[in-house]
């Protein structure tokens, strides 16, 4: 365990058992708080006969301090939800940290490094909308998304960005979330919900990533186009841009000659290729200044619901994503780990981390 991870720990439990500096050094047979402070900066090693200390002191079990499967307060998560319990999300919070921490563990042990160059948007809670707007456009640009912006945009968050972008089955009323590791990004996307909330959702969360330090997002926000905070409106204009940038939409139709049902129509069907709900297409138009607002308000949310589908239509990710099954089968197959200890991390059955890993076109560790 590294010092600092270590360090952090401990500063967990003291703070959590409201401990000063000074008494937890006492309890230590220290001679100043100083090397205490050490120890929680990780500038100071501990040595065995102090961690055995620590646990009695901090009545926590060995675990706790060295299993580097799990993170304890080393992870910041931002939730997108609706109605979810408190304890409830803490308690998947903590299933969903200890395959983040697999794979922050395993990573660089097979020769997957971390990027430590995080890209920024220069963005702050007193930019406009319109810069939100103009950020996304840029990104998606610099991406290369192409003409179907969400169709690629994972893709390029893992590979140009080094933001592992997971694919997962929360708990009900979770969409999704962004998480901040010193040496990790990680989004986590609900992939069973319509692609236009899942596409949606995966470009508000990297707003979340590029805006972190300027503006650290709330632990808990409203799934939401629309409202909530100011950060949060920044994070949906910026969605919304990257997404659907006025040269693609553009493509589709020229939009201020068309009428009332023929936008309608035509709302559905471009919603419907580019990946997005037509809805938020809708009101993308108007703040690129295609369609008015009196417009936009003529057309009703009813009318364009599912995008015309009777019905929702959820074409269902793989579960993770393929560098996740990429590190997890290696490490497996050089003996890093086991596949029963690999199973309860992802909280899986072990005959099912064959099927993850072809699903993302990835063989499977020899064992199984």
């Amino acid at each position: 365990m590294p010092a600092a991870a270590l360090g952090l720990r401990i500063k967990i439990l003291r703070e959590q058992q409201r401990l000063t500096q000074d008494e937890l050094a006492r309890a230590f047979g220290f001679k100043d708080r100083q090397t205490v402070s050490a120890i929680e900066n990780g500038e100071r090693r501990v040595s065995a006969d102090e961690l055995l200390t620590a646990m009695k002191v901090l009545k926590a079990p060995i675990d706790f301090f060295i299993d580097p499967f799990r993170l304890m307060g080393e992870g910041q998560f931002s939730w997108r939800q609706s109605g979810v319990r408190h304890d409830d999300l803490q308690a998947y919070e903590q299933g969903a940290g200890k395959f983040i921490a697999a794979f922050r563990e395993l990573s660089p042990q097979v020769g997957r490094d971390a990027r430590w160059l995080r890209w920024t948007l220069p963005l702050n809670r007193h930019s406009t909308y319109e810069d939100a707007m103009a950020a996304g456009e840029r990104i998606a640009a610099e991406l290369d998304l192409g003409d179907v912006p969400s169709a690629s945009l994972a893709d390029a968050m893992e590979r140009e960005l080094g933001i592992l972008v997971l694919m997962v089955d929360p708990i009900s009323g979770v969409s999704g979330a962004a998480c901040r590791l010193l040496e990790l990004d990680v989004v986590l996307i609900n992939r069973n919900e319509v692609a236009g909330r899942r596409n949606f959702d995966l470009a508000h969360e990297l707003f979340h990533i590029l805006t972190w330090e300027a503006m650290p997002p709330e632990h808990v926000e409203e799934a939401a186009e629309t409202g909530g905070n100011r950060v949060e409106q920044l994070a949906n204009n910026f969605a919304s841009a990257l997404l659907m940038p006025g040269r693609v939409v553009d493509r589709f139709a020229d939009w201020r000659a068309l009428g009332d049902d023929a936008l309608g129509a035509e709302l559905r069907r471009t919603a419907e290729a580019l990946g997005v709900t037509a809805s938020a297409l809708k009101w993308r138009l108007v703040s690129l200044g295609r369609i008015s607002r009196a417009r936009a308000l003529g057309i009703l949310d009813a009318a364009l619901h599912n995008n015309g589908h009777p019905a929702q239509r959820v074409e269902q990710p793989a579960l993770f994503s393929r560098g996740f099954a990429e590190v997890i089968a290696k490490a497996a197959d050089e003996g890093r780990i086991s596949l029963r200890k690999l199973a309860d991390l992802m909280d899986v059955a072990v005959d099912d981390i064959a099927g993850i890993c072809a699903s993302h076109g990835v063989e499977a560790p020899y064992a199984l």
